[in-house]
């Protein structure tokens, strides 16, 4: 199993600050490795067909919309689910969220806890570019928590960091993250992205409420 996450806004807490409302992680899972290649394929070809270079990043925030539409389309046929977790910043009281490494960190086990009966064995990418040794202390945390209590199961192999600039899977994982926090930074267009790829939804949680 290949799974792929990506956030959107950051785990910053209002403070004086300029920090987001919202703070949303996303896990995008493949369980048959073939069809993440096909997929693969299918997101090079649509950059031939909306006529980008081939190193162009799909990323959600600095698309214009109808490219926006045209890669969920894209994607949607194709097998693979997805789950997302929205943090409600207002709602947060713990001191704890008040730093953002413990605060990204819990938001990632939020969601793996949400996906892991669908987990097996799987190879987890992140986005490598931000802190490296960050990266690497969620990716310890990630194996620790999540396959602890496992009854002998793995449900998290390995985790890699990878560039997203040079992973075309990265840059679903955040097409996907984007489209379904667009719809809580903008509820005006909350059914305009995500309806596109409702089929591949699993779950969503809006915590807290």
């Amino acid at each position: 199993m290949l799974v792929f996450i990506d956030e959107s806004g950051d785990p910053g807490m209002p403070a004086g600050g300029s920090c987001s409302e919202y703070f949303t992680v996303t896990l995008v899972a493949f369980e048959d490795h073939e069809e993440a290649a096909v997929v693969e394929q299918r997101i090079t070809s649509l950059k031939r067909e909306l006529r980008l270079p081939d190193h162009f990043e799909f990323h959600f925030s600095k698309l214009k919309a109808g490219w926006r539409e045209a890669f969920l389309r894209a994607v949607a046929p194709y097998e693979w689910f997805y789950f997302s977790v929205v943090i409600n910043k207002a709602g947060l009281t713990g001191k704890g969220f008040q730093f953002p490494d413990p605060f990204y960190k819990y938001t990632c086990g939020l969601v793996f806890q949400n996906a892991k009966p669908y987990l097996n064995d799987s190879i987890v990418v992140i986005d490598g570019s931000g802190g490296r040794e960050f990266r690497n202390q969620l990716r310890t945390y990630l194996r620790k928590r999540i396959n602890e209590a496992g009854d002998g199961q793995k449900f998290i192999r390995k985790v890699k960091l990878q560039d997203s600039k040079r992973n075309l899977l990265l840059q679903l994982a955040d097409m996907v993250c984007g489209a379904v926090a667009r719809g809580y930074t903008q509820p005006q267009e909350r059914n305009r992205y995500r309806r596109l790829i409702s089929r591949r939804e699993n779950q969503v949680q809006f915590w807290p409420k």
